[in-house]
């Protein structure tokens, strides 16, 4: 049955939600703490992965790329623990793209 005013007209009907919007408190915090933690899990294997390549005979670039990707990945780990995931999931996708660029230097 739709709903009506106190003068008896219609009343608006109330607008759906953005589909891309969390609906909760608890659904936005679980994203935070999801793009911050993949960002610094990545972060950590990029500087990881530049400091093994150091050690062996690579060419410079490899692991210029993989302390770059791995300085994005951080960059989006702070952007996704104040809120801003979509941002942040683009900088974790471009970090990973820029260490596996420099990889197949090697």
């Amino acid at each position: 049955m739709p709903r009506t005013t106190d003068a008896g007209t219609l009343a608006a009907p109330t607008p759906a939600p953005h589909p891309d919007s969390p609906s909760t408190g608890r659904e936005a915090r679980r994203a935070r703490w999801t793009a911050a933690g993949t960002g610094v899990l990545l972060a950590l294997a990029g500087v990881a992965a530049a400091t093994l390549r150091l050690t062996r005979s690579a060419p410079a670039l490899v692991p210029a790329a993989y302390a770059v990707g791995a300085a994005v990945c951080a960059l989006a780990s702070v952007l996704g623990s104040r809120g801003r995931t979509r941002r942040s999931l683009w900088l974790l996708v471009a970090g990973a793209m820029v260490m596996a660029w420099g990889d197949q230097f090697d």
